[in-house]
Formats: C-alpha cells, structure tokens, sequence
C-alpha cells in the first residue's frame, strides 16, 4: 500500500495567468532538478508548488470546481513546465491527459466523467497511470465478484506514481463475451494497490514512474470507465490519442525550447561558421512547434470529432516531432560544446531526458506500420 497520505488542500486560489505563475515558481523548478536527476528522486516539491496553486484541476471546467483552463492553455503550462525540468513536465502530462480525456467526455455528455471531474477539482487530486504498455491488449487479470472485480497485474512504467492519489489503469477480463479489456481507476491508498520503487532510468529520472502491483484489489462496478475486446481497434483510443498525445508532445517541445536557450548562449562566443548549425537547430524547432500547432489546433478545445483518420494523424505527428525534437537537441548539444558532456550541466541531462519521447505510443517503426496499413485499406493493427 503506499505510504503517501492525501494532502489537503487549503487554497481557494485560482490563477488565471497560468504561465505568469510559473515564471515564480520555475526558477525553483529549474534548480532542483540536477539532484532529482543524480538521485533519482521524484519531484515532490515541485508538485506540492503545482498542488499548492491548483495546477491539477486548472484544466476542469470552472462551473465543476476547477481553473477553467481551455486546451491551448494547459498544453503552454505543460511546455513552460519542460523548460524548467523535463521530469515535472511529463509526469504533470501524465496526470492531466486523463483529465483532459474525462472533461472531453463531460462536454459531450458523460454524467460519469462529469462526476469524476468534480471528484478531482474538490480534493485537487493527482493521477497516475499505465499507458503505452497496456495498448491494446492490457496485462494483468479481474476476476469478476460481487460488486464489482478483483485485479491481479503488475503494472510497469507508472508516470507520477510517487506523487499520486488515484491509479488509472486496466486488466483483461474473460466472460461472456470473450477476453475484454476494462479500464478503471482505483486509489493509491487501497488494499491491495502497493507502489514499488523500481524507477532507475536513463532519463526522466524524477518522474516517478515506478511499478505498481495489484493483488486482488477490489474494484467496484462503478470504477469501471469502459470496456472493450481485447486486442483489436476500439474507437475510445480516437478520442484518447488526439487528446493525450499533445499534451505529452508539449513536455518535449519545452525541453527542445530550453536546449536552443543554452546553444544559442553558448554559440554567440564561438567563430561565425557555427551559424549555419544554429540555422539547422533553428529550423528543425520550427517544424516541431509547427506540428505540435497543428496537433493542439485539432483538437478544437475538445471540440474535435473522433476518428480513425485523426488518431492515425496524431500519431504521424508525434513521430515527427519526436525525430525534429531530437535532432535540436542533439545540434544544441554540439553548439554547447565539451561542457555539455559533463554530468551536472543541464544540456546533458536534455539530452538523456528527450529520449524518453521514442517510447510514448507510437514508437517510430509501430507508427509507420499503423498508418502504412490504414493507407492500404487494412485494419491498422489485427489482420482478424
């Protein structure tokens, strides 16, 4: 069980300039993030900051109890944040996609999320949850019981978990209907829900994102946010992928922004001909903000229309920033010189942290055998 008890929340406060505040509170950011980074640890700090102002309900809708942040917001305070530090940006992506995705819902309807929404603004609660592991056929085991299941699954690559109150995740169930995949939330603090601290990684050292064990958890039927067949296609990951993916993809941009701050520093001391380096650095982040643009501008502010199209789309985009994000970084990194090479500078700390990017779905070679199959006028990913 984690050992983590919820914090409460004693400010009203709601800051309608969002990125203003963060300009206060990044600094701070900024300077804990090499020893995040050297131990490992996760951001608390940093969170306790965002949870102190309300961050995490600053995307719920303001007649629900939250900060009435419309999308093209929410996704600046996600970039903002990965100039300051990286790991901060893409565990508050991590909490505020399912966020994003349950006030989609609300919009179009969904009592449920409706509910869900005011749950979080109430008590400012924090999410943490499986994602890309649990694509289309999800792991783990529910076994059906009076009122609702009991989950058994080892859950891996938990964005946030260290600072989480509420676990979103899913399990394969097998009934009537054959193997189903159901979705469902449960609190960190729940009998049989045990967080373990397994994360040591490359990069994103201060997210957290630790491994989670369910043993025989009990989930009620009212946990329960959707249900579908396992291992094929289902239209929820069309309104998921447009909604999630450039949030995430903003954390990532940020950290691109923050690695041309440093090259261009550093290139201004060095002869003329590096020009044409910073030139290249320059360009390659134009095309990325400009595909991220274009991914936060589908979306409409949630008044998207969900579709196969749009989610293949999303994710050709993504795959294209992740190689124009990684090429101003590894450029950035040759204009910053031999110093950037040396653990405690923060451009090598970029370097290891925009890697991550690769391993959000979909990887590169997924992604293009997904959209090569769509283009062909096959299912994009089952041959059934």
């Amino acid at each position: 069980m984690k050992n983590n008890a919820m914090k409460q929340i004693t400010s009203e406060r709601f800051d309608t300039d969002w990125l203003q505040t963060l300009d206060t509170l990044g600094p701070g950011f900024d300077a804990r993030a090499a020893e995040h980074d050297r131990e490992g640890s996760f951001v608390t700090a940093n969170y306790d900051e965002l949870r102190e102002y309300r961050y995490f309900s600053a995307a719920i809708p303001a007649e629900l109890g939250g900060g009435g942040a419309c999308y093209a917001q929410l996704t600046d305070v996600i970039r903002t944040l990965g100039r300051f530090c990286g790991s901060t940006a893409l565990a508050y992506a991590m909490h505020s996609h399912p966020v994003a995705v349950n006030v989609f819902k609300h919009l179009h309807g969904d009592p449920k999320a409706t509910a869900t929404l005011r749950k979080i603004a109430a008590s400012e609660l924090v999410i943490a949850g499986t994602g890309a592991n649990d694509w289309l056929d999800s792991s783990g085991e529910a076994v059906r019981v009076e009122g609702g299941y009991r989950v058994t699954a080892h859950k891996r690559f938990v964005s946030g978990a260290a600072g989480a109150d509420v676990f979103v995740s899913s399990a394969r169930f097998e009934g009537e209907q054959g193997v189903e995949v159901l979705h469902f939330s449960t609190p960190f603090a729940a009998e049989g829900v045990r967080l373990i601290e397994t994360w040591d990684a490359l990069g994103m050292r201060g997210t957290g994102s630790h491994e989670v064990l369910l043993e025989e958890a009990f989930v009620p039927d009212a946990a329960v946010v959707a249900r579908r067949p396992a291992g094929i296609w289902h239209p929820m990951w069309n309104v998921i992928l447009p909604t999630a993916l450039p949030l995430i993809t903003a954390a990532y941009i940020g950290l691109a922004e923050r690695a041309v701050e440093l090259a261009i520093a550093a290139a201004r001391h060095k002869p003329e001909e590096l020009a044409s380096v910073v030139g290249e650095m320059t360009t390659a982040m134009t095309l990325a903000r400009s595909v991220h643009t274009d991914m936060v501008h589908d979306n409409g502010d949630h008044a998207f229309t969900p579709s196969l199209e749009l989610a293949e789309l999303t994710l050709a985009r993504k795959s294209v920033a992740t190689d124009a994000i990684r090429q101003v970084v590894e450029l950035a990194a040759e204009l910053v010189g031999g110093p950037g090479f040396m653990r405690g500078h923060p451009m090598e700390r970029l370097v290891r942290d925009v890697r991550a990017m690769h391993y959000h779905p979909l990887p590169a070679r997924r992604q293009r055998l997904f959209s090569g199959r769509l283009a062909l006028g096959l299912d994009p990913v089952s041959d059934r």
